[in-house]
C-alpha cells in the first residue's frame, strides 16, 4: 500500500469517524422515534447544554434569556433523567387550559407557566440540529412536531375571530408557520426565570 492510499484511507476513516459522532443525539434517550443528526462543522451549536441551568426538577433555566422551561412536553413525565410517555396533542384553546391547571395542581412549584410566544420557542432552537431541532440533552424525547405558541395571527377587520390562528413552531423541517386555532399540536411551557 501506497502513502498515498495509507493517507486517503486515514482522511476517509476520520470523516467516517466525525460523522458518527455527528449522527448521535446531544443526550437523552433517543427512543425510535428520533434520528438526530447535528452539524457543528461550520457553525457551534445555537443552544449549547452550558448556557442552561438544570434544577434537577424537570426544569431548566436559560441563562441568555432568563426564561425557565419545562423540560417535558404537557402529556410526558420527568423520570429524574428524561421525559417518559408520550407528548399530548392539544388544540390552541386546551393549551391555553393546560398551562392554568399546571399552575393550579403546582407540581413544578410555580404559578406562572404560561405558552410560550413564537420568540420565546424561537430561542430553544437548535440551528444545527435536525429531526428534531432541538437540545435533546435539556429536552429529550421531544418529537420533530410543530408546538403551539401563544401569538395569534392577526385577522382581518371584520373577519370570524373564532377561525383566527396562532403561531406554531416545528422542531422538524417545517420551521415556524400559523394553524388554526383547532388543530391539534404539541405544548411546552414556560415562565419567565427565577
Amino acid at each position: 500500500m501506497s502513502f498515498r492510499h495509507g493517507e486517503r484511507l486515514a482522511r476517509a476513516a476520520r470523516r467516517l469517524a466525525r460523522l458518527a459522532l455527528l449522527m448521535c443525539p446531544l443526550g437523552g434517550n433517543a427512543g425510535p422515534v428520533l434520528n438526530q443528526t447535528c452539524d457543528v462543522s461550520s457553525y457551534p451549536l445555537s443552544t449549547p447544554t452550558s448556557r442552561f441551568q438544570d434544577h434537577d426538577d424537570g426544569t431548566v433555566t436559560d441563562t441568555r434569556s432568563n426564561l425557565m422551561w419545562l423540560r417535558c412536553s404537557i402529556g410526558q413525565e420527568w423520570s429524574g433523567s428524561t421525559c417518559t410517555g408520550a407528548p399530548g396533542l392539544f388544540s390552541w384553546s386546551e393549551a391555553m387550559t393546560l398551562a392554568q391547571a399546571e399552575n393550579d395542581r403546582g407540581t413544578h412549584f410555580y404559578s406562572d407557566w404560561r405558552l410560550p410566544k413564537i420568540q420565546e420557542l424561537a430561542t430553544i432552537a437548535e440551528r444545527q440540529c435536525q429531526n428534531p431541532r432541538i437540545n435533546l440533552a435539556l429536552f429529550p424525547q421531544t418529537p420533530a412536531a410543530a408546538y403551539w405558541t401563544t401569538s395569534s395571527r392577526p385577522v382581518a377587520d371584520g373577519a370570524n375571530q373564532a377561525a383566527a390562528s396562532a403561531f406554531v413552531l416545528s422542531f422538524g423541517p417545517e420551521g415556524v408557520g400559523f394553524e388554526g386555532k383547532e388543530t391539534r399540536h404539541h405544548v411546552r411551557l414556560v415562565r419567565s426565570g427565577p
